[in-house]
């Protein structure tokens, strides 16, 4: 049996914290958990925490790119808190930038970007 990344609700936002160098199996997991968890809330906002991470490869910066667009797809914004410099260095070295994902320094600044996010209307395409 694989660990699970607990995916902890917050209102209407979900709280991903990964605290642990993630697997294959794990990420695909989580996707899962997270879209159904986005369903069965009606979550509006998600917030990944990767302040635990010290290093990054590509398949993290895939996994961030691909978690934010299921979940943006499903209705919810997804704001990556926590980022190191040595991350964004090297997710920048590797060219992943992360399109469409937003990022905020910490976690209290990543709630407050999807609470404001939430009373503002959508932007027309």
């Amino acid at each position: 049996m694989s660990d699970r990344v607990p995916v902890l609700k917050i209102g209407d936002i979900l709280l991903v914290s990964i605290q642990i160098d993630l697997e294959d199996q794990m990420v695909l997991d989580l996707q899962d958990d997270l879209s159904q968890q986005i369903v069965a809330t009606s979550a509006r906002g998600v917030v990944i925490d990767i302040s635990a991470l010290e290093i990054v490869d590509s398949f993290v910066g895939r996994m961030l790119a691909t978690t934010a667009a299921i979940s943006r797809v499903l209705g919810a914004e997804t704001v990556v808190v926590g980022m190191r410099p040595a991350v964004a260095m090297t997710l920048v070295e590797l060219g992943l930038s992360l399109g469409g994902v937003r990022t905020a320094l910490n976690l209290e600044l990543g709630l407050g970007y999807l609470r404001r996010a939430q009373v503002s209307p959508p932007a027309s395409p």
